[in-house]
């Protein structure tokens, strides 16, 4: 086939006696086939949904290769006790046996067309480590991005729902309507994503509120142990608390694509309840400007030592 193609353009060449060999339209087609084949159309909703049952259903099938194989090489998961590489979590999730698994609350939030994040509650019962475990419910976050051609889950991270206890009341001395002589310079962004989140913290420890606002994405969400939340539920609730003792640390920072990036660091408050919480933002850019998307807080539950096995003295 590709002999007879070579004939056809070389005639017609040679007919118009113009139309040089890099004007001809058959390179060009087969590089944009290629391309095509790498990039599959954005992953809907639906096909999220399904890819993120499948992982959970692999895992009550204790299927691990196949578990392993929808994660990235540079896969990283955020759990309350740890934060691990692809290796560390497909050797954790061998001691979790899920009997009993129930999903509600879908939310889709498309990052650009190679990337989107799927959150959702999820209810499970079942073991870990051979014992029995208390039913939980969780809310849980997956991003999911195509890497040549196949879409593939690059973060994950999980947040025990549960009842906080009652805010205090908001700041009133938020600079919520700064004048233009105090109104802090807009923080600038880029597609450092470290430095995109330390400017967020200076934000809230400064009580800017508006300038915090202008970093994130219209469409934004944030996972919280007390609930999910839109942009305007991100402002308020930051109003809630005193960020200005905060210290955040062990900042490490992943590249989705080359419009998204994930940053994953610790927030610890000294005499809060909790003390220290595992933070997840994913940066995207969204004309020019690069804006926080998503954001989750999972709070920090060390593990429980494991009691040594008791053994009988030797015989005399």
């Amino acid at each position: 086939m590709k002999k007879i193609l070579v004939l056809v353009v070389s005639l017609l060449a040679a007919a118009a006696c113009a139309a040089p060999p890099t004007n001809r339209e058959a390179p060009a087609t087969s590089t944009n086939r290629a391309a095509e084949s790498k990039s599959p159309a954005p992953l809907t909703e639906a096909d999220a949904i399904a890819k993120e049952k499948q992982v959970w259903d692999e895992l009550q099938k204790k299927d691990y290769d196949a578990f392993g194989s929808v994660l990235t090489p540079d896969f990283v998961q955020v759990a309350s006790e740890a934060v691990y590489d692809k290796a560390g979590t497909v050797n954790d999730v061998k001691g979790f046996e899920p009997t009993e698994v129930t999903f509600s609350d879908w939310k889709f939030l498309p990052i650009d067309t190679d990337a989107c994040v799927v959150i959702y509650t999820v209810n499970v019962k079942g073991k870990t480590n051979g014992k029995e475990m208390p039913p939980m419910s969780l809310y849980a976050s997956s991003a999911w991005v195509n890497r040549d051609g196949k879409w593939l889950a690059i973060f994950h991270q999980e947040t025990e729902v549960r009842k906080m206890p009652p805010s205090p009341p908001a700041d009133k001395s938020a600079k919520t309507a700064a004048s233009p002589a105090t109104k802090p310079a807009p923080a600038v962004t880029s597609s450092d994503a470290i430095a995109n989140e330390k400017a967020v913290w200076e934000a809230l420890k400064a009580k800017d509120y508006e300038g915090f606002g202008a970093l994130l994405s219209p469409e934004s969400i944030e996972v919280e142990a007390d609930g999910i939340h839109d942009k305007a539920g991100s402002i308020k609730g930051v109003q809630q608390f005193d960020s200005s003792k905060s210290e955040e640390g062990e900042f490490k920072s992943l590249k989705i694509d080359d419009d998204a990036a994930l940053v994953t660091y610790t927030v610890t408050i000294r005499g809060g309840k909790p003390e220290k919480e595992r933070h997840s933002t994913i940066w995207v850019r969204r004309n020019g400007k690069w804006l926080a998307a998503f954001h989750q807080g999972t709070p920090v539950v060390a593990m429980a030592p494991e009691k040594p096995v008791a053994t009988k003295p030797a015989a005399k």
